[in-house]
């Protein structure tokens, strides 16, 4: 090395400058030759002999020749100079600049079909609706029939086309969810829960209902470990052996003579000191049906599986959960489609992730495919509410590649942080009581700390976007949804496309659910309520190409509030958009709202269509 010769030295010509230039060399050979001037000379130019005793035996062809070209700091920098420059990130608007304080100037989205569902007052073929608290409202949508599910109970509709002749006429229910597992030889068929949710997957026009059951059940003979955050991914115990059996018809209960539908019947209980497993129940219609037949699954669960969110994407259904209220602990698990459509034995995989808030897996809308092999996109909010983080200026996200012939080389990457506009969860989180209601001081949840059902993913062309929504605070005191569009740039990672705040008014907007249709146009529905105005049900959207981070169609009023709800602060815990396989561009959504003189929920389904423009005259 030599200091006088800035090609050797990389530009370092005395010892000031090697020292700014290489501070670890420069501190090694101060360390050697002490704190005085000192210089390399070369071996041939030295008077006194060289002690080359320490060298005896080496075989110097042995070694390397050091060349600066072969310094790994050079070739770092040399690759980093071949490298296009990153482009600097996008400085992000505060959460004020963002928010849409007036409703937008188009005519709102039109109502096209609306009825009650599920709830007080509901009756059908068998008996009346009795609803439990927190609805947990879920609806999906098909060829001829519309299915929904609140808390533990399930009703079937018409939908006017090929085969009614009119929308929201009641064929089944209300009955118990596990009306589905009836006959099936795992527990589901004995033991009915909430938290049900019901998709429809257009791909294969197929049904699918996801229940988890909350009670331990009686341990297996060989039990799973109980499967912790940073081991590769699980496969699941299936709970029935040889399953699912043959697909078996819907179960049809007679009407109740003298009780209420939907009265829970005593489930059987594991005996004293048994302490089993939890479980994850599927059932997959064999067609388009809803009143057919299906196929069923139960697998194990060991931990607690709270809060399923199913999405349905080529290679799986998605169903990520969380392992209770009181801890950081979410998971996502993944049951094998193509198996289950076919009625023949499937796999389930799971993964377990701590520290993070609740998940959300992309969930597809409309028939046109991601990339063969793409990925499913997870992602969730930030902050930690049991820490009490309550407020993040980024949402996460993952990637999951499952792989099905080796569980081991599963793989979720992440998280990746999307910078957005800081938020701050609506009233501090969840199971909070946050919004006001006319003439009683209890107030509502609004489920403030996470991402809401669905993360919607809609391929239009190349383009990929995904729509996410959450309940934020509001400049003006009041609660609003903020909303998100995602697209997918050429490395397939998420990148930020719009957002915004919608708030007009100062009310409260929350608990909303979105969808894209298949013109790009995007549809958002939510609870709205406000000290003046009772809890219901109100829908905004805006077409593509509109101006980014606006929703510029009016509000469209899905459902007046007509009570306020004092059984409970329990509000919803969320409710469901979903977009009709006939037409891709009608988008259902479903939510609560209390009747005039109610003491419980009753729920309205309403159909949107958001129009192309043509003649339109602005909304006043």
């Amino acid at each position: 090395f030599d200091c006088a010769n800035p090609r050797n030295s990389g530009g370092a010509s005395n010892r000031d400058e090697l020292k700014a230039k290489d501070a670890p060399l420069a501190a090694l050979l101060t360390e050697v030759y002490g704190d005085t001037p000192w210089r390399y000379v070369k071996t041939e130019r030295r008077k006194a002999a060289p002690d080359t005793a320490h060298l005896a035996g080496m075989d110097r062809a042995a070694y390397p020749v050091f060349s600066f070209s072969n310094s790994p700091r050079i070739k770092a920098e040399a690759e980093a100079a071949r490298q296009p420059a990153r482009p600097e990130p996008v400085k992000q608007p505060t959460a004020a600049a963002i928010e849409q304080v007036e409703q937008g100037p188009r005519p709102p989205a039109e109502i096209v079909a609306s009825f009650d569902g599920l709830g007080e007052g509901f009756e059908g073929p068998q008996g009346k609706s009795r609803g439990r608290n927190p609805s947990d409202n879920s609806l999906a949508v098909g060829p001829n029939h519309i299915v929904q599910i609140v808390n533990s109970q399930m009703a079937v509709f018409t939908k006017a086309g090929e085969k009614f002749d009119a929308t929201g006429k009641v064929l089944y229910g209300p009955v118990s969810t596990n009306n589905v597992f009836r006959g099936f030889a795992g527990e589901a068929a004995q033991m009915n829960n909430g938290d049900a949710v019901v998709r429809y997957d257009q791909l294969a026009d197929r049904w699918l209902i996801v229940m988890p059951i909350f009670r331990r059940l009686p341990p297996k003979e060989a039990e799973p470990p109980m499967p912790k955050a940073g081991e590769v991914a699980h496969c699941s115990l299936a709970s029935v052996a040889n399953q699912p059996g043959p697909a078996e018809l819907l179960f049809q209960p007679p009407a109740p003579a003298d009780t209420a539908a939907g009265a829970r019947r005593a489930a059987p209980r594991p005996a004293a000191g048994m302490r089993g497993s939890y479980a994850m129940c599927y059932a997959i219609s064999t067609s388009s049906d809803p009143l057919g037949s299906y196929y069923r699954y139960q697998f194990v669960r060991p931990l607690f599986p709270d809060y399923p969110r199913p999405a349905v994407w080529p290679d799986g259904y998605y169903v990520p959960t969380s392992t209770g209220d009181d801890v950081v602990q979410k998971h996502i698990y993944v049951v094998e489609r193509e198996k289950m459509l076919k009625g023949e034995p499937a796999r389930e995989q799971g993964i377990i992730i701590d520290d993070v808030n609740f998940l959300n897996c992309a969930d597809l809308d409309g028939k046109q495919l991601p990339p063969a092999g793409a990925p499913n996109l997870v992602l969730a909010a930030g902050g930690t509410q049991l820490k009490n983080v309550l407020q993040d200026d980024g949402i996460y996200a993952w990637k999951l590649s499952v792989n099905w012939d080796d569980a081991s080389k599963t793989r979720l990457d992440g998280p990746a942080k999307i910078p957005v506009a800081p938020y701050e969860y609506l009233g501090g989180g969840q199971l909070t009581r946050t919004v006001p209601q006319p003439g009683t001081d209890v107030r509502l949840d609004s489920q403030g700390d996470k991402l809401m059902a669905r993360l919607v993913y809609r391929r239009i062309g190349d383009r990929e976007s995904l729509v996410a929504v959450h309940s934020v605070n509001t400049g003006a005191g009041g609660g609003g949804v903020r909303w998100y569009e995602f697209r997918l740039d050429g490395q397939r990672n998420v990148a930020l496309h719009q957002q915004g705040t919608y708030c007009p008014e100062g009310s409260y907007r929350w608990m909303a659910s979105p969808a894209i249709d298949g013109q790009g146009n995007i549809g958002i529905g939510y609870s709205f309520g406000d000290k003046d105005h009772f809890p219901g049900q109100r829908f905004a959207a805006r077409r593509e190409g509109d101006p980014l981070g606006v929703l510029s169609l009016r509000e469209a009023v899905m459902a007046e509030g007509q009570a306020a709800q004092t059984n409970t602060f329990r509000w919803e815990d969320y409710s469901q958009t979903a977009v009709d396989p006939s037409d891709d561009r009608t988008i259902w959504y479903v939510g609560d709202y209390l009747k005039a003189g109610a003491t419980n929920y009753s729920t309205r389904l309403a159909a949107f269509r958001i129009g192309d423009g043509r003649g339109e005259q602005p909304a006043r």
